[in-house]
């Protein structure tokens, strides 16, 4: 009779497979997401509407990735909240491109980051059981936090103009060039020919920095030692 019945189920669709392998491990899809916006930003930045296209797909992919991870300490009104904002102001900017405007848009933008990044991170802090949805959170939430000291540099670079420098000298860098050089930071790598030369741009720098030692002391190294405890078990 059991048999039967498995016969008589109707298979399971493409979509219906992308929906549970969603539904299952957000943090996946959102690293892919995250990934596929750094590669398509150097085609996309040359165009008067790169920047905030790739704002907009990114921002998308984070709110995606919220909604689908039911069991994190985050808010999910308050992560919406803050991003209404942030895409209010990316796509102002578009049609008043004023240094204001620009400003308020990349704070936004980096507070709505910051946040998510928050909500992974206490995602992967709520119990000891690592899962694999976990371990994808930790390259999701390190993805989020270059997004999001990027857009705070930007920010910088519009109140303080010249705060960078690289091979051609001081000047406004592009999106891609500073989130190479948050990349850089907040790995510690330290391969980056951007460097900041105002105050303002270097103490914010050494915070990232600083993120940087204590993500991988205190998120990588507390799952991996959960990975190993259960592997023991």
């Amino acid at each position: 009779m059991s048999m039967m019945w498995e016969d008589l189920r109707e298979p399971v669709s493409t979509w219906g497979r992308w929906k549970a392998t969603l539904r299952k491990q957000p943090s996946a899809f959102l690293l892919m997401a995250q990934v596929l916006v750094i590669l398509l930003l150097p085609f996309l930045q040359g165009s008067g509407y790169g920047r905030a296209i790739i704002s907009l797909l990114s921002l998308t992919a984070v709110i995606i990735a919220i909604f689908t991870v039911r069991s994190t300490p985050a808010l999910t009104w308050l992560s919406i909240t803050l991003a209404l904002p942030a895409a209010a102001f990316e796509v102002w900017s578009l049609v008043e491109p004023s240094s204001t405007i620009l400003i308020l848009a990349h704070c936004a933008l980096a507070v709505f980051y910051f946040y998510t990044a928050y909500g992974l991170i206490a995602y992967m802090f709520e119990d000891y059981w690592v899962t694999k949805d976990e371990l994808f959170a930790v390259g999701a939430a390190f993805t989020v936090l270059v997004f999001a000291f990027a857009y705070l540099y930007l920010a910088i670079q519009e109140v303080w103009p010249a705060s960078f420098t690289s091979f051609d000298g001081p000047g406004e860098r592009t999106f891609l060039e500073l989130l190479y050089f948050s990349g850089a930071n907040l790995t510690s790598v330290g391969l980056s020919d951007v460097g900041p030369i105002r105050p303002q741009a270097r103490a914010l720098v050494s915070v990232e920095q600083l993120g940087g030692v204590l993500y991988v002391a205190m998120v990588i190294s507390r799952l991996v030692a959960l990975t190993v405890i259960r592997a023991r078990q």
